[in-house]
């Protein structure tokens, strides 16, 4: 979903989005975003307490079921680490890189990091009518087929968490991260480009963008991504 910079799809990208057919956004590799009108705010606090998450999983709460955390970056991770984690936490939860949307009701037959690409689109196109997001940074249909095509991946690439990772970093590069650390962009424009493509992830309005449609809402509340991004782009080395 780009502003100027980024019109993308919620990777977490909101699979449930996906599956109600709201219009897209026209970017210039095709259409990326799928537009939802904010509707409710959410409550102060690390994504709150109450009610069901499409994204974040939490105990007794979520939609995804538990699986393995995705490792915690250690000291000496890179700026694109850090900034993927944080997107990771409002979105796959404790799912990691092998999270599948919960709503789906006919699940792959095997974890997605074991899956090929093609696998997956083949699980996408047998189960029409169900969310499809899939991967720690839930990568909707629309969104993945996008982006494999863009970065040249064969069919048979496995969708690993090294690669993953290089999907993810696409989107973040298209929500205008140079141009955030150049100053070309505010760090809350950068914000809201990033809260553009991932659904759990608030606006600076403190909620989603697409919060409201097939129970998308913000995990997390506009101070917490202030406070978990203001050190990522202060870092002046980038080991990427």
């Amino acid at each position: 979903m780009t502003l100027p910079r980024c019109l993308l799809v919620p990777l977490l990208l909101s699979g449930p989005v996906a599956a109600q057919g709201i219009p897209l956004i026209q970017g210039a590799n095709g259409p990326l975003l799928r537009q939802a009108q904010p509707l409710v705010q959410p409550r102060e606090g690390e994504g709150g307490s109450t009610g069901a998450s499409l994204f974040a999983g939490r105990e007794g709460t979520s939609l995804f079921a538990r699986i393995p955390r995705s490792p915690l970056p250690g000291p000496n991770a890179s700026r694109g680490e850090r900034l993927r984690h944080l997107i990771a936490a409002a979105e796959a939860g404790p799912d990691g890189y092998d999270a599948v949307q919960h709503g789906a009701r006919i699940r792959p037959p095997k974890p997605p990091t074991q899956m090929t690409l093609a696998e997956i689109e083949a699980w996408t196109r047998a189960t029409p009518g169900q969310p499809h997001a899939i991967g720690r940074y839930q990568f909707i249909p629309d969104t993945l087929r996008m982006l494999i095509k863009r970065g040249g991946f064969e069919s048979d690439t496995r969708f690993s968490p090294q690669v993953q990772d290089r999907l993810a970093d696409m989107l973040i590069a298209d929500a205008g991260l140079a141009e955030a650390l150049q100053g070309d962009l505010t760090a809350t424009q950068f914000m809201n480009n990033l809260a553009k493509i991932w659904a759990g992830l608030p606006t600076s309005s403190g909620w989603s963008h697409y919060h409201g449609h097939a129970g998308n809402r913000a995990t997390r509340t506009w101070a917490w991504f202030e406070r978990q991004m203001a050190p990522i782009l202060a870092s002046d080395t980038d080991r990427n």
